[in-house]
């Protein structure tokens, strides 16, 4: 084995196998669910090609299948979601986005618009997240890069969990945002913008701490398939948002 090769502890495996599939088609395996993870994981953070993962795997295109298989059934995403809510209710919750450049092989892939390739001077993609006051990631939407943060804010804040507090930067300041938080007993905390005639109330000092959701973008993009996008499909570079957030924050 590699000493460069990401490979799960004990530990690690430990506290994902409950939430693994554990059905298998035709005729019974060895259970390879550790070694698959640990080349997914590895590609992931290496940014290279599924053809050049290294050979300790497996079978490269047994890697690439498992990760393509599991993210559209939502494998990744019940697995992110089932650790996070091991972790219990956050009580400040944190809303951000970051951009994401699309590599030309992200370009092309079916549905168009859908597959949240837009176009921007900041990216081509944006990932949104909701975070605990930690910085740890609880929620994930991607959009296309020219879309307004407020607008997507909305559709992200279905997902927002019981909670006392919201923050978010000005980019979220809207009326719309404020009563969908409010409306489902969180209490917004965002800087008013300069151009508001009544200015919402702000605290200064909670929002100090609002930077741990920056951190966590920049912990995410240490998966440098997280950093520049290369998979057409939305749901497959998801997955991989999904994975990074588990192993970076979550394990």
């Amino acid at each position: 084995m590699g000493s460069d090769c990401f490979w799960l502890t004990d530990d690690r495996f430990a506290r994902l196998k409950p939430h693994l599939p554990t059905k298998t088609r035709g005729v019974p395996r060895v259970d390879d669910r550790r070694v698959i993870i640990s080349g997914i994981v590895h590609v992931l953070r290496s940014g290279g090609r599924w053809a050049d993962a290294p050979a300790v795997y497996g079978p490269r295109k047994t890697l690439y299948n498992r990760y393509v298989r599991w993210a559209v059934r939502g494998v990744w995403r019940r697995l992110f979601l089932a650790l996070v809510a091991e972790a219990g209710p956050a009580d400040h919750v944190m809303i951000d986005s970051s951009a994401v450049k699309a590599h030309r092989s992200a370009a092309g892939g079916k549905g168009g618009r859908n597959q949240a390739v837009g176009r921007s001077r900041g990216g081509r993609t944006k990932i949104r997240a909701l975070t605990d006051r930690e910085g740890r990631p609880i929620a994930f939407l991607l959009t296309g890069g020219q879309v307004a943060d407020c607008s997507a804010g909305a559709t992200l804040l279905a997902e927002l969990p019981a909670a006392r507090m919201l923050h978010g930067d000005k980019g979220y300041d809207s009326d719309a945002i404020r009563r969908q938080a409010e409306a489902a007993g969180v209490r917004p905390n965002i800087p008013p913008k300069s151009n508001r005639r009544w200015k919402p109330c702000f605290s200064p000092a909670l929002y100090r701490d609002r930077n741990a959701i920056e951190r966590m973008f920049c912990r995410l993009k240490d998966f440098r398939r997280d950093a520049t996008r290369y998979d057409r499909n939305a749901t497959s570079f998801l997955a991989a948002v999904h994975i990074a957030a588990i192993v970076s924050h979550w394990l």
